[in-house]
């Protein structure tokens, strides 16, 4: 379970969220500058509440009252950002050891395999990045995140930078993720379209406030 009730201030901007969610996809839905970005970046470690506490399962991330901050590399999350962000010198399989490495976890064949052949990216192990479509790159980069063994994962518009064909290409696989990797996920999208086919809890921001929560019906039209 994904706990969370938190304040921040950012210069002129103010966040404050209470809810929780044991989905297995939790949907940040809201326009540019609602604060879904930052509200993640909270739950990834990146940003420190102000005030307030913040859990997933049994294990406190932040209490801000007991002085309490468990630091981003410590967190066990794994997250993907808009633009995949992998290595440019190393080949796709060097990006995703290095999931592994970071987090000093041994190499695990099995479990390896198991993820490339989810995300259908056996093929394409010896490529460069610049030598892979978008869609392929983010692939790649649920991958590299998911060989972190994490808790939880974190997808801040994964979607965002890919025209209506790579969307199309990739949605399938992140049904599959959701269905499949066994790995509760918080979802970042202003598109509609993808919350209604993925999330199964939706929390709606507008100017740093939650504005509606629950399953699709709160989306708009």
């Amino acid at each position: 379970m994904l706990q969370v009730n938190v304040f921040k201030q950012l210069g002129d901007f103010s966040i404050e969220t209470a809810f929780e969610s044991q989905g297995r996809v939790t949907g940040l839905f809201g326009t540019s500058g609602a604060g879904k970005t930052s509200l993640v970046n909270m739950i990834a470690g990146l940003l420190r509440p102000d005030r307030g506490t913040l859990s997933i399962g049994d294990d406190i991330m932040d209490d801000a009252a007991a002085k309490l901050h468990v630091p981003p590399h410590r967190r066990r999350i794994g997250y993907v950002f808009q633009d995949a962000r992998l290595f440019p010198h190393l080949s796709v399989r060097g990006n995703l050891d290095y999931g592994r490495r970071m987090n000093g976890f041994a190499y695990d064949a099995t479990a390896e395999q198991r993820i490339v052949d989810l995300l259908g990216i056996e093929a394409l192990l010896d490529r460069r990045p610049g030598a892979l479509s978008g869609g392929e790159r983010q692939r790649v980069a649920f991958a590299r995140a998911l060989l972190g063994r994490p808790k939880l994962l974190l997808l801040d518009e994964p979607l965002g930078s890919l025209d209506g064909e790579r969307k199309a290409e990739i949605l399938p696989y992140l049904v599959k993720l959701r269905d499949e990797a066994g790995v509760p996920m918080v979802y970042v999208s202003h598109d509609v379209g993808e919350l209604r086919l993925l999330a199964s809890h939706i929390v709606v921001l507008k100017r740093g406030r939650i504005v509606a929560s629950g399953g699709a019906e709160v989306l708009p039209g």
